[in-house]
């Protein structure tokens, strides 16, 4: 596995760990937990789901200058509290600064997410002037 340059502050127990990573490509696991609970039945909140498959995104492009600049995403499955996502994210298309990334979560066999994320390659870290 290559070294990740990005992102390396996160919290895994809420972005997921990467379990994978070489050039374009990279994969995330996420394990649910009752904190991520959307309601009493254990939905699962999007936001949760979304921000693993950022972070997969980022991961696959592993530049620490990397940010997101869109995303297209559709949750096809609900996620129930205990299932392990695996998100899995390759780099589509590339072109200057800017990345396409493909970007697919699983539980198990079952597809439960979708995303087309933007992504661009900063010279410096987008909080410095």
């Amino acid at each position: 596995m290559m070294t990740p340059n990005t992102h390396l502050s996160l919290d895994p127990a809420l972005s997921g760990k990467l379990t994978a990573l070489s050039a374009d490509h990279a994969k995330v696991l996420l394990h649910t937990t009752r904190q991520m609970a959307a309601d009493a039945e254990g939905l699962v909140h999007g936001g949760f789901l979304f921000s693993a498959a950022d972070y997969t995104a980022m991961c696959a492009v592993n530049d620490p200058f990397v940010v997101l600049g869109a995303a297209s995403t559709k949750f096809v499955a609900p996620v129930r509290v205990g299932d392990a996502v695996l998100f899995e994210a390759t780099v589509v298309k590339t072109k200057g600064k800017k990345r396409e990334v493909s970007v697919v979560g699983s539980v198990e066999d079952a597809r439960v997410f979708e995303g087309s994320f933007t992504a661009f390659v900063l010279e410096g870290h987008v909080l410095e002037s």
